[in-house]
């Protein structure tokens, strides 16, 4: 019994001690100036629907939940946004070569219509997350279309 309780006692340490290590948050600025709307058309219903299911891992500025102070759970999602702007940042979409933004856009059409995106692992903890068929269908246009017309643009060049 006493092996059992210096272990616990260690267990219990290294928790608390872990607590003292926390990861960089991401609070950098989302509308600068070389985010997406000085590369397309977002208009305000587009806008919203990003700021409110994908800001959060997909630009630079997450608004945290309480718990990103308990950790291992704030590593985990600290990794979770570096991924996710790893993969698209709408805060530098701008920066960008046409080529890349061309896939971008067309991977957030797919991916939304797929439901890979937003993710579950993220509506779940983030109901008002969720978008709903005509949400879907707002953002996979705007996507389509965006990527239409820069295609265009890429031709006239």
């Amino acid at each position: 019994m006493n092996n059992v309780k210096k272990l616990l006692y260690i267990l219990v340490v290294l928790l608390l001690g872990i607590q003292l290590i926390r990861p960089e948050k991401n609070e950098g600025e989302v509308y600068g100036k070389d985010d997406i709307s000085h590369a397309v058309n977002v208009p305000a219903e587009v806008k919203n629907i990003l700021e409110r299911s994908c800001n959060d891992c997909h630009s630079d500025r997450t608004n945290y939940p309480w718990y990103i102070n308990i950790q291992p759970v704030g590593w985990w999602l600290n990794h979770h946004v570096e991924e996710g702007k790893n993969e698209l940042n709408f805060s530098t979409f701008n920066t960008y070569k046409l080529r890349r933004k061309l896939h971008k856009l067309e991977d957030i059409a797919e991916q939304v219509k797929e439901g890979e995106m937003p993710m579950g692992s993220y509506t779940r903890m983030h109901k008002n997350a969720e978008l709903n068929d005509a949400e879907k269908q707002v953002i996979i246009n705007w996507a389509l279309d965006a990527r239409a017309l820069l295609d265009t643009m890429k031709i006239a060049q």
